[in-house]
């Protein structure tokens, strides 16, 4: 049972007829169409967005040795990146990101043949990535961006002197402060057949709701998401494998900055 706060009490709902109810739900129908209607309209003008050619040559670390980015679309034109908060020397990923990346296996084989590719980038070095993946059992590509601009360039990592200077750049706006020096994002591209790799769209913050399946489904439950009266809304949140029975959430807890492993030798640093 999830300890939580007040807000998890339900108010008294109104108890009516089945004609009574139908007749609310048909209203709220038309309403959830008219925003599925505006939602298709916002995805047509995503798609409809002007391109920037990357011109930047980015290489990663991988399992498999050295890949540009032109690898990591697979053979496939269309590339989503998946920009998970995993700085280098952390003890683990952040909880919030695995909650989202825990959506991606099922998805894989549906986007391959959709002519999609899913990666996973992070600024950890390869090997805390592969242990931490082997801890949570997934098995999407997920590759190291360490020593690269590449976090940097899609704005989900900061530099030691951005975090001091109070001048930080995220979601399309200036930041004077952010809980930690890696940000969660999600980056596409598309390859044409000359191997020319276009940026077609990032999206940030909650941008990246709709890529969280368990958040649709307690949308749909009598309490919601159950957020409200909590202090940092995601505060409930564990890794998949450190959830137990009895587990309670302190409504009061802020962002916890991430813990940097005892045995850490990382050094930050990037370079073009």
């Amino acid at each position: 049972m999830t300890t939580l706060t007040a807000s998890t009490e339900i108010k008294q709902h109104e108890v009516v007829s089945p004609q009574q109810w139908i007749a609310s739900r048909k209203e709220l129908l038309r309403k959830e169409k008219e925003f599925t209607k505006l939602r298709d309209e916002l995805s047509r003008q995503r798609r409809e967005l002007p391109w920037e050619k990357v011109e930047k040559q980015y290489v990663f670390d991988t399992p498999n040795g050295k890949q540009t980015l032109a690898d990591l679309f697979a053979g496939r034109s269309q590339l989503i990146i998946y920009h998970f908060m995993f700085g280098p020397g952390w003890e683990q990923g952040c909880p919030s990101c695995s909650y989202l990346a825990d959506h991606f296996g099922g998805s894989l084989v549906h986007l391959a043949n959709r002519d999609v590719t899913l990666a996973v980038v992070s600024r950890a070095p390869i090997a805390q990535i592969d242990a931490f993946k082997q801890r949570m059992g997934w098995q999407f590509r997920w590759v190291s961006s360490f020593g690269s601009d590449f976090n940097h360039d899609y704005h989900v990592s900061f530099t030691k002197e951005e975090m001091a200077s109070g001048k930080l750049k995220y979601n399309y706006d200036a930041l004077a402060e952010f809980p930690a020096e890696e940000a969660p994002g999600a980056s596409v591209f598309y390859k044409n057949d000359a191997g020319e790799i276009f940026h077609t769209y990032s999206t940030y913050a909650r941008g990246l709701d709709i890529l969280v399946g368990a958040y649709n489904f307690l949308d749909l439950a009598p309490k919601g998401r159950d957020e409200d009266g909590l202090a940092f809304s995601m505060a409930w949140v564990r890794h998949h494998d450190r959830y137990a029975e009895g587990y309670s959430v302190d409504p009061k807890a802020q962002y916890a900055a991430p813990k940097i492993a005892s045995s850490s030798c990382c050094s930050e640093g990037h370079h073009s």
